[in-house]
């Protein structure tokens, strides 16, 4: 019996076997089954950019956290619907763009197209929905009206609307909170703050001069007729008020994720700083609006660590992939002997293996020395692929041996998988396969149906790795001049004449392209 060449049958030979998907629940503090809300459809959303920057490296990690774990769940078979949010209104977008000079919408535009660009460089799936947060505006208002009829918010005498803490029993539940810190009372309009300042949070903001044009006008429910200071009733006489408003930042996830999934989704996710004040917010607001269960599941993931301190902008300590674009491309890399450039996709491919060589839940740290080393496990993993590409062979047949092994590579690979998105130890699994393949390469002992197996199975490893660059097997023409350079090389080194050699090398080099020195002889490869 010959092995599937299609990946697909493998998985249906081995889906008997596999385990039940584990989940570390952040709410629980522990491992659960997986146990989706429906059958049909996994529901995830996570949070999205405030877009008045470039977002740097340690935010980018946490992105890659999110599109394993949808990656994962895809080639686990389960049907997954993402959404995200982009905040383009805020403290901070505000301020920055007045800074600027330029208009709200302008600004943020410029980057969220910066921030979707940097993330399909990383080769991070976009979401299925992205919602900018100036296009739930009435979401947000149905919501706040929900809650104003329903006791869990107000009108405070500064005309902003909050949320009461303490009328929500579970506020404690998801950041275990102790409430003894529970300011009764106390408010706070800020759209991040601190865990001894749990109060009653800001869900709509009265509108402030240093707002200038970013406010709306909406109307919304005085169940209690309240005296406002800037309150204009409506013609029937007081029950409905109408200010300039602009939204605080909690009400918009809660907003964008009831537009997408209403009422409940499966999986919430970002990193540990969200736990609270913001997800626990979002926990209050979508559940004392629908009365259920807002998220099954809550994925975190830990920080991106620059000299032992969390990489952050308030710290000063952090890097933007353009910073690192800047730094490596298209300067002479670090690789051994300076030999070549990093190239755009070496360089991405070496950021995401370094952010999924670490568990998410732990934090992991960030240098160049740990990069550098990346761009050499990138270029080993490409030499590999185009060693078995270039791999004479005949038609034999597959061994017995050959798909036994085959098939305990995949199996090994997705009940890590299974464990809790375990990229790290899955990641271990195809190290082990590169071992393999190029352990039987040199012993030129794999028939042609073995090694479209193989070739199919570094496929297969990429669907949730994603840090094979495929395009390094298509053929490239080397020109005629730089063939030539090459043999004037090989005879120079040959003879010993190693000034003229380096020569060579670096002038083929400087053209774009590299040399390759392999077991059957130097060649030219595109860089």
């Amino acid at each position: 019996m010959q092995l599937p060449r299609k990946p697909q049958s493998l998985f249906l030979a081995l889906k008997r076997k596999r385990k039940k998907m584990q989940i570390h629940n952040t709410q629980s503090r522990k491992k659960e089954q997986f146990k989706p809300l429906s059958d049909r459809e996994v529901k995830i959303y996570y949070c999205g950019p405030t877009v008045y920057n470039h977002a740097h490296i340690g935010n980018l990690r946490t992105y890659v956290f999110e599109d394993i774990v949808v990656k994962s769940l895809k080639f686990l078979w389960y049907q997954v619907k993402t959404t995200m949010n982009i905040t383009d209104v805020d403290d901070k977008t505000i301020r920055d763009s007045v800074a600027a000079g330029e208009k709200l919408s302008d600004f943020t535009q410029k980057y969220t197209k910066v921030f979707l660009e940097d993330i399909e460089k990383l080769g991070i799936e976009k979401a299925d929905n992205i919602i900018k947060v100036t296009d739930l505006i009435p979401e947000m208002v149905r919501m706040i009206n929900t809650l104003l009829r329903r006791g869990f918010a107000y009108i405070a005498d500064d005309n902003s609307i909050y949320y009461k803490v303490s009328k929500f029993k579970k506020y404690w539940k998801l950041a275990n909170l102790d409430m003894k810190w529970l300011k009764a009372n106390a408010r706070v309009d800020n759209d991040e703050y601190e865990k001894d300042s749990v109060s009653d949070f800001v869900l709509w903001k009265s509108w402030k001069e240093v707002d200038g044009e970013n406010f709306w006008e909406e109307e919304f429910e005085n169940p209690k007729n309240l005296p406002l200071t800037k309150g204009v009733p409506d013609e029937g006489g007081g029950g409905i008020i109408k200010i300039k408003w602009r939204p605080g930042w909690h009400i918009e996830c809660s907003a964008c994720s009831m537009k997408a999934f209403w009422p409940q989704i499966d999986i919430h996710m970002w990193w540990e700083d969200l736990i609270f004040p913001h997800h626990q917010n979002e926990i209050a607001q979508t559940e004392a609006c629908s009365r259920k269960e807002f998220s099954k599941y809550w994925l975190h993931s830990w920080h991106l660590m620059v000299d032992g301190k969390k990489m952050s902008k308030s710290l000063w300590n952090f890097y933007t992939l353009k910073d690192l674009e800047e730094k490596f491309d298209p300067h002479p890399s670090p690789l051994p002997k300076g030999e070549g450039t990093v190239s755009r996709s070496v360089l991405y491919r070496a950021i995401r293996l370094g952010f999924i060589n670490g568990k998410f839940r732990e934090s992991i740290d960030f240098s160049f020395d740990k990069l550098e080393a990346n761009f050499n496990a990138i270029d080993r993993i490409d030499e590999t692929l185009k060693n078995i590409h270039n791999y004479n062979t005949q038609e034999t047949g597959i061994d017995r041996d050959f798909r036994d092994s085959m098939q305990e590579f995949i199996g090994n690979y997705m009940y890590y998988l299974e464990d809790d998105f375990n990229i790290v130890d899955s990641l271990v699994v195809f190290q082990e396969f590169i071992k393999y393949v190029n352990t039987w390469v040199s012993k030129k002992a794999f028939s042609s149906e073995e090694k479209d197996s193989i070739l199919d199975m570094f496929k297969t490893y990429n669907q949730v790795l994603w840090i094979l660059d495929f395009s390094v097997l298509e053929e490239v023409v080397i020109p005629k001049e730089l063939q030539e350079k090459l043999e004037q090389r090989n005879k120079a080194k040959a003879d010993k004449d190693f000034d003229t050699a380096d020569r060579l090398r670096n002038e083929i080099q400087e053209s774009g392209y590299k040399i390759v020195d392999a077991r059957e002889g130097s060649r030219v490869e595109k860089h």
